[in-house]
């Protein structure tokens, strides 16, 4: 009884490591994304967004400054104003033990709005999405259709051309790139909507994961359905897809993480800034505001929040289709 007491401890213990490891650097990216920039160049890098106010006591007045120099008697300030944006006296030198600073957290959620103006975000977030979603209803289409046939029709190859296509998985993309370029050129589909949508309807893993859960159904029901003069269409729309939500719904969400996410092939094969997607636009957003930590990281955060928002909703979808599909063979 300590035995299992303690061996789950330990498997707690590394779960929640584990967790922390993942969970950790997105927090942080949230809560850079709220600071100021003068704060992240002060050197805040905790988790809660304080911002550093030092004021300047003169006469019983208290009044906001900026130190330019500091040392242990005296120290030279800035003096704002009252709307505190400006400053109203510059490279005055008071004593030290005058000036106080106090810590208040600070959400700067102008941090976002910034970003998202500084480049067309909206246009990539719509290509984004348009991209995303004709590919997800190629993908549910080819990878029914396909999964279908490898699960429950008999054909000679049917099992080599299945594993062949799973062999393909294992190819990185980057030797089939300079290929499809070249291919992708020849049709004239380079710097279209056709280049980002159609070589990704056919996923591989879809039709992996959509088969095996075909082979888990009972072949009792495919023969009553044919016994009550259903055709194969009709057996795979009527009967299939609709016991089959699951897996489905857990293959959409993966094509659309792999669409929202894409960056190499979009880079590749478009230039035009009217067909830049996020990843793309956010890669160039980068480059040109490395030296705004805040803004990066609030590009970032806007960038990823709908995908996370997503698995919130479908976690359950996902963990059903993984527990009914299985590995059957």
């Amino acid at each position: 009884m300590v035995k299992k007491i303690f061996g789950k401890g330990i498997t707690y213990f590394l779960l929640i490591i584990c967790g922390l490891v993942m969970v950790v650097p997105f927090l942080w990216m949230v809560s850079t994304s709220l600071k100021s920039q003068t704060d992240i160049n002060r050197g805040s890098v905790g988790f809660i967004p304080y911002s550093s106010i030092t004021y300047y006591h003169n006469n019983g007045k208290k009044e906001k400054v900026e130190i330019v120099t500091q040392d242990r008697e005296s120290s030279v300030i800035n003096i704002y104003d009252e709307e505190g944006k400006t400053f109203k006296q510059s490279f005055v030198k008071v004593p030290t033990s005058s000036l106080t600073t106090e810590k208040r957290i600070r959400f700067n959620f102008n941090n976002f709005s910034e970003a998202f103006n500084k480049v067309p975000f909206g246009r990539y977030f719509l290509n984004t999405i348009f991209v995303s979603f004709c590919v997800l209803l190629g993908v549910l289409i080819s990878s029914s259709l396909a999964a279908y046939a490898f699960a429950r029709m008999q054909f000679k190859g049917r099992d080599f051309i299945f594993y062949l296509f799973i062999s393909m998985m294992m190819v990185p993309q980057p030797i089939y790139l300079i290929p499809s370029y070249y291919l992708l050129t020849k049709i004239g589909w380079i710097n279209t909507y056709y280049a980002l949508i159609i070589p990704w309807i056919a996923n591989i893993f879809s039709i992996f994961l959509l088969r095996q859960q075909f082979k888990t159904i009972p072949q009792d029901l495919f023969d009553a359905a044919v016994i009550d003069g259903c055709s194969r269409f009709s057996i795979l729309w009527r009967i299939i897809l609709p016991i089959s939500k699951p897996v489905l719904a857990t293959a959409a969400i993966f094509s659309i993480i792999g669409s929202w996410n894409s960056f190499m092939w979009p880079l590749v094969m478009t230039s035009s800034e009217h067909l830049r997607v996020l990843q793309v636009g956010l890669s160039y957003f980068a480059q040109e505001s490395s030296s705004h930590t805040a803004l990066l990281m609030s590009a970032s955060t806007f960038s990823i929040a709908p995908l996370l928002i997503l698995f919130l909703f479908a976690q359950r979808q996902i963990i059903s289709s993984f527990i009914t599909s299985g590995l059957k063979g």
